[in-house]
């Protein structure tokens, strides 16, 4: 018995709003390829990311063989594939959608913090955050969540409520690559000293020194505690979060110098200086962002 009533016609209205589906098997997972495919002897799919000359009509190569083609959906190679599909699958880059996967509370709860609220659909043990765009997909980009877009499935769970956001920065530094470099090895960086906040930078700051100071130091302890990987996204986290907490000064609070020190301390663990720079911008629009 298939765990969506009718899977099949769940593909065809999904394929006529321009959502590719696949059928998903026991297990939730795709159905594997025939004997012609295996292990890619086909060459692959022309959307793969080594794009091949395949035109097999099953039901194979995963997410590759997403489809918004009803004669596709309907033809007798995926008939017997949807007699044991237990649910519906979709290619949300092919839709132009990126999903944030919360695998339990505390990634929820993560998301309300950070992200933008957008389309939120409930899953067996969290959600499913869609955002409109498409960037790469990750899996464990932080505990119990994925990130599914471009070459790569998701189960449809129903249209879910709200309304669709823009894909926010937030999501995608969360998949930023880290060529990290250990410190010992040397790290290409123009930083010959470290720049410091002062009160002389922040004359429209309506924090105390102490304040500042007290969050800005917890922050780089943060990140220098990662010496082995995560420091740049950490970087964009405390970036972020010092910049909501000066949306309301008159200004300037200095924030410059604030982000040269976050930079510097990255950059001090391995991360390469461009990637350092870019996570603390990001993080520092992101953060206005959401205070506002």
């Amino acid at each position: 018995m298939s765990e969506t009533p009718y899977p099949q016609h769940t593909a065809l209205s999904l394929a006529a709003s321009g959502v590719p589906v696949l059928p998903l098997r026991r297990g939730k997972v795709p159905f594997g390829n025939c004997p012609s495919c295996v292990d890619s002897a086909c060459g692959g799919r022309p959307n793969m990311k080594a794009a091949g000359p395949c035109r097999c009509p099953g039901v194979c190569h995963a997410w590759a063989a997403a489809t918004t083609e009803p004669a596709v959906i309907v033809s007798p190679q995926w008939a017997a594939a949807w007699r044991q599909a237990v649910c519906v699958g979709y290619h949300p880059g092919g839709a132009g959608l990126t999903v944030v996967d919360l695998d339990n509370s505390e990634a929820i709860a993560w998301a309300r913090t950070v992200l933008p609220a957008t389309r939120t659909v409930p899953t067996t043990r969290g959600e499913h955050w869609i955002y409109r765009g498409v960037m790469t997909s990750h899996n464990a980009v932080r505990p119990g969540v994925d990130i599914k877009s471009a070459m790569s499935y998701a189960r449809f769970l129903g249209p879910g409520t709200g309304q669709m956001a823009n894909l926010p920065e937030a999501v995608r530094a969360l998949v930023m690559k880290e060529e990290t470099t250990h410190p010992a090895e040397g790290v290409a960086s123009s930083f010959e000293r470290r720049a410091t906040w002062d009160r002389s930078v922040a004359t429209g700051c309506r924090h105390t020194d102490r304040y500042v100071r007290a969050g800005l130091e917890r922050g780089l302890a943060l990140i220098t505690a990662r010496t082995d990987s995560g420091a740049g996204s950490q970087a964009f986290g405390v970036a972020r979060f010092l910049a909501a907490q000066h949306t309301r000064c008159p200004g300037p609070c200095g924030l410059e110098a604030i982000g040269a020190e976050i930079v510097a301390a990255a950059v001090a663990v391995g991360v390469p200086e461009p990637y350092a720079r870019r996570a603390v911008a990001n993080g520092f629009t992101t953060g206005k962002e959401h205070a506002a």
